[in-house]
């Protein structure tokens, strides 16, 4: 399109796409750049537009519908499954299970945040765009809390610690609040509560205190727990909670 100027009134594309559960707005914009999405059959050549609505705008030549209220699901992901929505490599993904495990009427989720392969827990799921990157933005401060199975030796003055963060091979790691659980042996659950969620933040840095972990659990992202949730099954977060909780992020500035 080439009229750049905007609207007084309406949501940048980018954000109403988001919102109807499209793709995080950056991923908009990138579709944007390579000429996908159309507003009354013209290619959008600039994320810079302002639309009261959806109407009349498509996605690879396919209608948008409206965008509908926020919607948070939380998933039980089983170990062995991809957080994404196919593999290269042939291996099952997360949605192979969602088939089954939410309800018919969820439509289209996003994960937000990835867990890794053999990473198993609380993975939480939504229909908007926007919200998944409020929830990833390190600037959130959305606390993740893992327990972890770890072979070797380690003690909880160690683990005192990570409470001022730790830089491994040039990477640093913020504020991590860990707690050796009570048992004995060479095999230890290690409970770690962070806000970042580096790419394999828990892994590297209990390896970088000599310990070899064996299995890995999320059991809380922000408010919402894992809990008793059977492993590969979703269960949808209470509206006025999600509600409540998009109210804290806005407060913040995130959403």
């Amino acid at each position: 399109m080439a009229d750049n100027r905007l609207p007084e009134e309406g949501d940048r594309i980018a954000k109403l796409l988001a919102r109807a559960g499209v793709a995080s707005r950056r991923e908009i914009e990138r579709m944007i750049a390579d000429g996908r999405i159309a507003i009354d059959g013209k290619v959008l050549d600039t994320p810079a537009v302002k639309l009261a609505n959806l109407n009349g705008v498509t996605v690879d030549g396919k209608a948008v519908g409206r965008a509908e209220a926020a919607r948070l699901f939380a998933f039980h992901k089983p170990s062995g499954l991809i957080t994404a929505e196919r593999d290269p490599r042939g291996r099952p993904t997360i949605y192979t299970a969602l088939r089954n495990a939410l309800p018919k009427d969820a439509g289209r989720v996003i994960p937000v945040g990835r867990l890794d392969f053999t990473t198993e827990g609380l993975l939480m799921l939504t229909n908007d765009g926007e919200l998944k990157r409020a929830m990833e933005l390190p600037s959130s401060g959305i606390p993740r809390t893992y327990r972890a199975r770890a072979f070797g030796d380690v003690t909880q003055a160690q683990l005192d610690e990570l409470i001022e963060g730790v830089e491994i091979d040039g990477i640093r790691y913020g504020r991590i609040e860990a707690d050796l659980e009570r048992g004995s042996g060479k095999n230890r659950w290690v409970e770690m509560t962070l806000t970042e969620g580096k790419n394999r933040e828990v892994r590297r840095v209990l390896e970088h205190l000599g310990l070899q972990v064996n299995r890995l659990l999320r059991t809380a992202y922000g408010p919402f727990e894992l809990a008793d949730l059977p492993r590969g099954q979703a269960v949808e977060i209470r509206q006025a909670d999600v509600e409540r909780f998009g109210k804290q992020l806005r407060r913040g500035g995130q959403l």
